[in-house]
């Protein structure tokens, strides 16, 4: 079992009522969807914030980053990069911002 370092943004921290990184466990490959169902195995309130429910696809505003790469678009099943799987590095889950000029 691999204890994974995930940090929330902001309002995702205030619906799981938690500061600062939260630690997860999780058994078996360390991937996008392991660590995201212990995530919302251990904070239940979080369930359909960062995927949809029906169909478990990222949702539009959430991007997920590890060692200073974008993971958004990788295979959900694809593995984490070992710095991630041996805690080293947090599971960065970010709130991606959207506009224009006015």
């Amino acid at each position: 079992m691999a204890q994974i370092r995930i940090e929330l943004p902001a309002h995702l921290r205030t619906i799981a009522k938690v500061t600062g990184t939260v630690t997860v466990e999780v058994e078996g490959p360390i991937t996008q969807r392991s660590v995201l169902n212990a995530l919302e195995a251990a904070y239940p309130k979080l369930q359909g914030t960062m995927r949809d429910h029906a169909t478990q696809q990222r949702r539009a505003f959430v991007r997920f980053f590890a060692c200073q790469q974008d993971l958004s678009h990788e295979l959900p099943d694809a593995p984490l990069p070992p710095e991630v799987a041996s805690g080293k590095e947090p599971f960065l889950v970010v709130g991606a911002v959207a506009g224009g000029l006015s």
